[in-house]
C-alpha cells in the first residue's frame, strides 16, 4: 500500500451511495486517505434525496458528477469497495475488494435515503480504523 492509501467506491450509477461514501470518508479523513468514486453506468447527475440527506450532515454534494468507472481507477486504487454493481465491475489481482451491500437509494423517500447514509458512514468509520491504523507509543 502506498504512503497515502487510495479509495475507490464504485456502485452502478455513481449518483447516489458511492458519492455519500466518498463525502463522508473525504470529510472523516481529509487528505489521509485519496478517494474516488465511479459508476459502471453512471447517471445523468447525483441523486437529489442523497444531496438532501447529505445537507443534513453539513457536506455539500452538489459540484460531484457522476464518473464511468474504468480500469485504470480500479487498477491505481488500494482498496475497491463496490456497491451493487456485482460482477460488471472490473478484477485486478492486488487490489483489495470489499462489497457493501447497501439498497440503492434511486427513487426512495428521504427517510430511507437517511438509513443508507448512515450505515455507510459507520462502514466508512471502520475503513478509516483498518486504513490508519493508530501509531502505538513506546
Amino acid at each position: 500500500m502506498a504512503d497515502i492509501p487510495s479509495v475507490l467506491f464504485v456502485c452502478v450509477h455513481n449518483a447516489g451511495r458511492s458519492q455519500m461514501a466518498a463525502a463522508l470518508l473525504s470529510r472523516a479523513a481529509g487528505d489521509r486517505i485519496e478517494v474516488r468514486s465511479a459508476g459502471t453506468e453512471p447517471a445523468d447527475g447525483i441523486n437529489p434525496v442523497a444531496v438532501a440527506a447529505m445537507a443534513e450532515l453539513g457536506i455539500d454534494i452538489t459540484t460531484a458528477a457522476p464518473r464511468i468507472l474504468t480500469g485504470d481507477a480500479v487498477q491505481t486504487s488500494d482498496v475497491v469497495i463496490t456497491m451493487g454493481c456485482g460482477d460488471t465491475c472490473p478484477y485486478f489481482p492486488g487490489v483489495s475488494y470489499r462489497d457493501w451491500e447497501l439498497p440503492d437509494p434511486a427513487g426512495r423517500p428521504l427517510a430511507t435515503v437517511r438509513a443508507i447514509r448512515d450505515d455507510i458512514a459507520i462502514r466508512v468509520q471502520a475503513l478509516i480504523t483498518e486504513l490508519l491504523p493508530t501509531p502505538t507509543i513506546t
